[in-house]
This record gives structure tokens, C-alpha cells and sequence, in this order.
């Protein structure tokens, strides 16, 4: 069952080009079929010069096999580009799947499934799918059309002795058949152990500031020798596997050879067999010893490619748990007057026992700018990730100017929405590029516009390089405050009328969080701002407070009416005035 669905994906792979792999196949048959009438040629020219020697008929002959192989060649050299250039393009289009399948999946998803495995299987596995598609189908249609066309011609010229160089043949098919599954168990571990390396690089790579600030080398060193040591005896287990069947196999096939030269050398002294006759037998097995050897290499890439097929397969078989509906919704951005709506807004993740969002409602109104407080773990980043839809929400809980955001197109939804998470994430490239990500046309004076809204703009301008400075990997050159502010600023070049800050300041000092969120608030296209903050003093001059605690909202008002009302406001409030007494 698992053997059929495999093949019908490579059948799949393989539709979009079956032209190519047609005229490759012919190409393999036509030139077995040429190495067949060679030997054929030989065997009569043999039997010819036997009877008449004459020079110029030995030129014929001779001008003759020239030209077949010659041919032979160039056939062989298209089919090796026809078959080997459909691998190559299988695989250009499954890395274009995965990358395109990967952004469609949600945020969850690579929670559960660690980078370093997704892009093993988006390389190592891929290049696997390509050789089993190049190597593997050119030497299988080679091995298949070999026996096909020779077996015959050689039962014409002497049944007795082409049974008996054949005889070797069921024990080493028997042979492939008992490794077979073998192989295929040994060569996923491999593959798996070579994931759970390029996690290990991965991390480690990314954090290695982290490693180096708590002297932690020595015992990366040791998990990855461990690591290393796991993939060596993997690699080394299909090793000794591969050396035990391969060489057997080649062997098993030279005994062909053996036979022939055995029993035909004695039929020729008995005068039974043509040294023609003889001559052509010795080719013909010839012809199938290498294939047969050959047999060992393509049962390695066919395993790899099984196994790697088996890996793609489980990402690309993942839907999407958040996706458009089939009554989906189109809010152009310049429709959405930034009203946002929620209805006993319950969320609970998955495994989870108790609700991270538990009955909640609120209105938030278009302009309006709301701060959202409360203690680590009551909510805050679960409702901020819940309204772009980067949590499967349940319908009819959330809605945006009245319409329920499960029914917006996710593109309309999230290019209303402009979300600045607390991870600042910046790509490796300039400051300027990181700004204009959402819109990439934008011009060097909206950029700037935007920067200094966000406060950022003096300091960019004391980097040597200004807007060109390349921030490495994540932004590490960058003040964790710099980073925030600059991802802040590529959210607002957007212009979309909702603006989220999910603890988006909290590298930034209090006085600085404040001019920023007046610069929000100020302007003729005045935003919806959801400010997320533990920052008290800046969430103090918000339009109005929500306190959240345990999942609900518990308190809701501005600043002065909520430290006028005893609750959990009030008293993070008087706890942030002692620490900013302490400090």
C-alpha cells in the first residue's frame, strides 16, 4: 500500500514533464537495442572471416561498429540529459511547494517542528527525490531494457548455456528483496539523524551570543560530538549494509562471465558452438554485468528517494488550520475604519486544560487608542495574536467593522492590521529594507518620515552607513530598543488603519514610549492603537484601559478612573510608582 501511494507520487512528479521522460526512455531503448545488434555484428563477422578472411570486409565491419557505438553515445548522452533534466526540474518545483506550502501554515506549526529538520527535508531530502528521478530511473529503465532485449537473442543463439550463466541471477534478486527493507529503515534513520544535526547548527548558530555570555562551548561541543557521533553510526550501520549486498551482487554477476567461458570453451572444442556464437554470448552477459552491479547503487537511491518522498510528503500533506473560507470575504484596506469587536471571545490552545481567553468582550472604536495591562500569562499576547488571525479563532467571535474577521480574506485582514510583536525580528539586511519590508517601493523619504515617528531616525543617521547600515542576522547590531523602534516604524510605513504593539517598547525607556504613542495618536489619519504594555506611565495617557487577568477582562476606563476604583489596576499602579521611586 505504502509502495503504490509512493509511486503515484512520483507519477505526479513526474506528469508535468513526461515528454521529457518519454524521449529519454526511447532514448534508453534505443540504445540497448543498438548494444544488442553489435554483438550481433561481431558474431557474424566472426563467423564470416572464419570462412573468407578479407581485409576490406574487416574495414566494413569495422566502419560499421564505429558508427553504432558512435550513435550509441550520442543517444546515451541524450537520454542522460532528458532523464536527468526532468530531476533537476522536479526539484526546483518541489523546493517551490515547500517554501510556498511552509508560508501558508501558521505560526503553531513551526512551534512543534524545529527549523533545522524543515530545511533538511526542503535540501537533503529534495536532492534525494532528484537523484532517485535522475540516477535511479535512467539505470532501472537501462537494467529492465538490458535484460529485455539481450535475454532473448541470447536463448536464439544457445539455450543450454544462456540458462546456466543466468542461473546465479533468482539468488541475487532474493538477495536485493532480503536487504531491501533494510536499507529502507537504515536510510530514514540517517535521514532523521541528519535533521536533528542541522537543529543543533541552527540553534546553536542563532544563539550563540547566548552560549558564549554563560561559557556554554565546551557543552555544545559535547552535544554535538554526541549528535555527530549518532549520524556516524547511522551512516556507518547503512555503510556496512551497502557493503555486505553491493559486492555480492557484482560478484553473483561475474559468475556469468565464468560460466560461459567454462561451458563455451568446452562446447567449442566439441565443435557444438560457433566461436561466433561464443564470442556474442560473452558480450551479451557482459552487456548485463554492469547494470546488474549497477542494480546495487540504484536500490541505494531508490531507498533514499522512498524515505525522502515519505519526509516531503508529511509537510506537504499538512492543511492549513487557518486558511480563507469558502464564503470569504474582500475588505479593501481603504474601507476599514479600524472598529474592532469582541463577542465571548474564547481561545484555549491545544493540550492545554484551562482557556487563555475566557468570555471576553470589548469595542474598541475607530482612532481610539486602548493599552492593554496586566501580569505575565493573563492573556495580553493570546488576544494580540488572535485578531490577525495567527490563532485558529472559532467564528463569530471576532469582528472587524462589524464583519466577522473569519469570513475576511486573510491578505484583506492583515493588511488592516499592522502587528509589532516584543520579538523584533529584522532580516539581514539595511535598516532602510527592513523599514519598507511591507511596502518595498516605498521612497528613502517616507522611510525617514516614518523613523522618526518612531524615534529612531537621529540615531540611524549616527551609523556610519545611515539607512544602508546592514543590521546581521535578526538585527544583532542593533540595541534591543533600535530594534524594536525600527520594526515599529516598518508597521506604521504600511499605513493600516489597526496598529498593534505587543509590548513592542519594552527596550525603551518610559519618556521615549510616550512621545512615540503621542506621535500615534496625533495626525489627521489617526490609527486604532492597541498598546500591549507593562510600561504603566505610557499606557497612563491612553484613551481607555483594559486590565486583563487570568484570561478575562477585569477592569475597563481611563487612567484616572481606574486608580480611583480599587482592583488589580489600582494596585499595579501604586507598585509601579515604588519602583519608580527605587529608581
Amino acid at each position: 500500500m505504502a509502495e503504490s501511494r509512493r509511486l503515484a507520487k512520483l507519477g505526479t512528479y513526474l506528469r508535468p514533464y513526461w515528454r521529457e521522460t518519454t524521449l529519454g526512455i526511447l532514448a534508453l531503448l534505443s540504445v540497448n537495442g543498438l548494444g544488442v545488434y553489435i554483438p550481433w555484428l561481431i558474431r557474424s563477422a566472426v563467423d564470416q572471416l572464419s570462412d573468407n578472411f578479407n581485409f576490406n570486409r574487416i574495414l566494413y565491419y569495422v566502419v560499421a561498429i564505429v558508427l553504432l557505438t558512435s550513435s550509441m553515445w550520442l543517444i546515451r548522452m541524450a537520454s542522460r540529459i532528458w532523464i536527468f533534466g526532468v530531476g533537476r526540474q522536479v526539484e526546483f518545483d518541489l523546493k517551490q511547494r515547500i517554501f510556498q506550502h511552509l508560508l501558508r501554515l501558521e505560526p503553531a506549526y513551526f512551534a512543534t517542528n524545529t527549523p533545522g529538520d524543515l530545511i533538511s527535508r526542503a535540501t537533503s531530502d529534495v536532492e534525494n527525490i532528484r537523484r532517485l528521478l535522475g540516477f535511479a530511473v535512467l539505470s532501472l529503465a537501462n537494467t529492465v531494457f538490458a535484460y529485455i532485449l539481450t535475454l532473448p537473442v541470447m536463448l536464439a543463439i544457445n539455450v543450454n548455456l544462456t540458462l546456466a550463466s543466468l542461473a546465479v541471477y533468482p539468488f541475487m534478486f532474493w538477495l536485493v528483496h532480503l536487504f531491501s527493507n533494510r536499507l529502507r529503515t537504515e536510510q530514514g534513520i540517517v535521514q532523521q539523524e541528519l535533521s536533528d544535526i542541522s537543529d543543533l547548527i541552527q540553534e546553536d548558530l542563532s544563539g550563540i551570543a547566548l552560549i558564549k555570555i554563560y561559557a556554554q562551548e565546551q557543552n555544545e561541543r559535547w552535544a554535538f560530538a554526541q549528535k555527530n557521533q549518532q549520524l556516524l553510526a547511522a551512516n556507518l550501520q547503512l555503510a556496512k549494509s551497502r557493503n555486505i549486498l553491493f559486492p555480492l551482487i557484482g560478484g553473483l554477476a561475474n559468475i556469468s562471465s565464468l560460466v560461459i567461458i567454462w561451458l563455451g570453451a568446452t562446447q567449442i572444442s566439441n565443435g557444438t558452438l560457433a566461436v561466433g556464437d561464443f564470442l556474442a554470448l560473452l558480450i551479451y552477459v557482459e552487456r548485463l554485468v554492469f547494470p546488474t552491479a549497477l542494480l546495487g547503487f540504484t536500490i541505494t537511491a531508490y531507498q533514499r528517494g522512498e524515505v525522502s518522498i515519505d519526509r516531503l510528503e508529511s509537510i506537504l500533506s499538512v492543511e492549513p488550520q487557518i486558511k480563507d473560507a469558502a464564503d470569504t470575504i474582500h475588505l479593501p484596506r481603504n474601507e476599514v475604519k479600524g472598529k474592532l469587536t469582541a463577542e465571548n471571545l474564547t481561545y484555549t490552545y491545544p493540550g492545554a486544560e484551562t482557556a487563555a481567553l475566557n468570555q471576553i468582550n470589548f469595542t474598541l472604536f475607530p482612532g481610539e487608542t486602548v493599552a492593554i495591562v496586566g501580569a505575565i500569562g493573563s492573556g495580553k499576547s493570546t488576544l494580540a495574536n488572535a485578531l490577525p488571525r495567527l490563532l485558529d479563532i472559532a467564528p463569530g467571535q471576532l469582528f472587524l467593522d462589524g464583519v466577522d474577521i473569519t469570513k475576511i480574506s486573510l491578505a484583506d485582514l492583515r493588511q488592516a492590521i499592522a502587528y509589532v510583536p516584543q520579538d523584533s525580528f529584522l532580516f539581514s539586511t539595511t535598516i532602510k529594507e527592513n523599514i519598507r519590508y511591507g511596502d518595498p517601493v516605498s521612497e528613502l523619504q517616507d522611510v525617514e518620515s516614518v523613523a522618526k515617528l518612531a524615534q529612531i531616525d537621529a540615531e540611524i543617521y549616527n551609523f556610519p552607513d545611515q539607512y544602508e547600515t546592514i543590521v546581521g542576522e535578526r538585527g544583532i547590531t542593533l540595541s534591543g530598543g533600535q530594534r524594536q523602534r525600527t520594526a515599529l516604524a516598518r508597521a506604521m510605513l504600511v499605513e493600516a488603519p489597526i496598529l498593534i504593539l505587543d509590548d513592542a517598547l519594552s527596550s525603551v525607556d518610559n519618556q521615549t514610549a510616550t512621545k512615540i504613542l503621542d506621535n500615534l495618536a496625533s495626525g489627521v489619519k489617526r490609527k486604532t492603537i492597541i498598546f500591549i504594555t507593562h510600561q504603566l506611565s505610557a499606557a497612563a495617557s491612553a484613551d481607555r484601559i483594559l486590565v486583563m487577568d487570568k484570561g478575562q477582562i477585569v477592569q475597563m476606563g481611563n487612567h484616572s478612573e481606574l486608580v480611583q476604583t480599587e482592583g488589580l489596576y489600582k494596585s499595579l499602579w501604586s507598585q509601579h510608582q515604588v519602583e519608580e521611586l527605587l529608581h
